[in-house]
């Protein structure tokens, strides 16, 4: 599955998750453009992914002129765009908190990150890939907490939830351009941030599903998900549009 040639922005590309999805799109041959807040994490990242070529760009994806700007970006540079994946996202303890406890403030902040930055994400890419006339490819991260209620996490998984919706959506609207949109959904993956997670959860009162182990009976990679991701980006996932991948290890089969 090669992706030699492909231009992909990865968003929150610099840490966890997003980090593996863009060491297997690097290793597939891909150019990279790593969108991220703290750009300095970015950064880092790209000296560990050398010698693969890697654009990294500040980039606020709540905000649709910053998004914008990375858009330009990215052509100034590889003067196209071939895949988009959409993986930052709040998620830990900012997104944690009982129902009855959410703030306004905090609502908006989850809600702002994780679907309006998808949203301003996908509409400027698919824009571009419209205008390019070459089609194109863009993945949802997403998340088991889509499929399956989570204590203590009522505004994340309605925006999970949001993201396979307009996976749906979009996938029929951007279908006659030949751009495929597609979502894959993570169960629980190590990473350097949610490492303590299980006793984390345990300390903040939840229980029940969320803290049961996986079938498989470990913890998932971010590089799992990449390959996950490097097949639907792929031609040998030409056929697959509006689908979303579950990358659990069997969590949602109980």
């Amino acid at each position: 599955m090669s992706l030699e040639g492909k231009v992909a922005i990865v968003t929150g590309g610099g840490t966890g998750i997003g980090f593996g999805i863009a060491r297997v799109l690097a290793e597939r041959g891909a150019r990279l453009v790593l969108a991220q807040k703290r750009v300095e994490l970015a950064e880092e990242a790209a000296r560990q992914l050398a010698p693969a070529e890697v654009l990294c760009v500040r980039t606020d994806i709540s905000r649709r002129a910053p998004v914008e700007a990375m858009m330009a970006a990215t052509i100034e540079r590889f003067g196209h765009l071939d895949i988009l994946v959409n993986n930052a996202s709040l998620t830990g303890a900012v997104a944690v908190a009982p129902f009855l406890d959410c703030s306004e403030e905090q609502l908006d902040l989850i809600v702002d990150v994780n679907l309006k930055g998808t949203f301003h994400c996908s509409q400027a890419a698919a824009r571009l890939m419209v205008q390019a006339g070459s089609g194109g490819s863009i993945v949802n991260i997403t998340s088991v907490g889509a499929f399956a209620g989570q204590e203590l996490a009522s505004a994340y998984c309605a925006t999970k939830a949001g993201q396979v919706a307009l996976t749906q959506v979009m996938s029929l609207e951007l279908a006659p351009y030949g751009i495929r949109v597609n979502a894959v959904a993570p169960g629980d993956i190590y990473t350097q941030a949610n490492a303590d997670i299980v006793a984390d959860l345990k300390m903040s009162g939840a229980s029940g599903k969320y803290l049961r182990l996986t079938p498989l009976g470990r913890r998932g990679t971010p590089e799992e998900i990449g390959r996950v991701v490097a097949f639907l980006v792929s031609e040998d996932a030409s056929f697959m549009t509006g689908s979303t991948v579950l990358v659990d290890g069997g969590f949602l089969a109980y």
